[in-house]
């Protein structure tokens, strides 16, 4: 007969260690294993908070097979807990596979919430309305990024897009090509030593940030155009 066990969705800090929580730490203290994207990323994190645990790897280039080992160990018997590398899992980072295999053995999923760089941005942006759509990060092709662009633009609610420091540049320069004046507010190495976060136009963010010459990872809350 299998055991229930139980997966612990964990999130953690997206940048500043401090940010985790109490409730987290018990967790990843409690755990018989501690799953993740990344064994290396994640020793860190746990090292520093002088947790140690035996880690398994469910990393989203093989997340089924990483998937299966982790509900293997939940049928043992044995209480998983699972950390993407920043953020909360599932948000634009492995995790969804993960619960649905646990889900389908039987055994329970609870989730551990924390640092997202979604809600740390919206906090910021002072941005009203009750909707807001979060598309995460966008395709790197250009014509398919800018098709959805076209569709997220023509939508009356804000949305909020992740990107990389590589695409970053050119992902603003797509959103001032279609719509020139939307607002935007642009969230650069959140809770970082050099976080940085500011406000205007799509024209006047692609000339601050062009491409190639951005540096740390970026969140964009994009106003709606009637200004929700």
């Amino acid at each position: 007969m299998v055991s229930v066990s139980t997966l612990y969705m964990v999130a953690t800090p997206i940048g500043n260690l401090g940010d985790i929580t109490l409730r987290a730490l018990d967790t990843l203290r409690a755990v018989d294993t501690v799953a993740c994207e990344d064994t290396r990323h994640t020793l860190k994190l746990l090292s520093h908070f002088d947790i140690h645990k035996p880690l398994v790897s469910c990393h989203a280039n093989d997340e089924q097979r990483g998937a299966e080992r982790v509900a293997g160990l939940l049928d043992e018997g044995k209480d998983v807990a699972y950390c993407s590398d920043a953020g909360t899992p599932g948000l634009s980072d492995p995790g969804a596979v993960l619960v649905r295999e646990a889900r389908s053995r039987g055994h329970r999923v609870v989730p551990i919430p924390g640092p997202s760089a979604f809600a740390a941005l919206v906090s910021a942006a002072g941005v009203s309305g009750r909707t807001f759509l979060f598309d995460g990060f966008l395709s790197p092709k250009p014509g398919k990024r800018r098709a959805r662009l076209r569709e997220l633009l023509s939508r009356g609610e804000s949305f909020v897009l992740y990107e990389s420091p590589f695409r970053i540049g050119k992902l603003l320069a797509d959103i001032a090509s279609i719509e020139p004046d939307r607002p935007v507010c642009v969230g650069r190495e959140l809770t970082k030593l050099h976080e940085e976060i500011v406000e205007g136009t799509a024209a006047e963010l692609a000339a601050r940030f062009p491409a190639e010459s951005a540096k740390g990872e970026f969140c964009l809350v994009v106003r709606g155009p009637a200004g929700e």
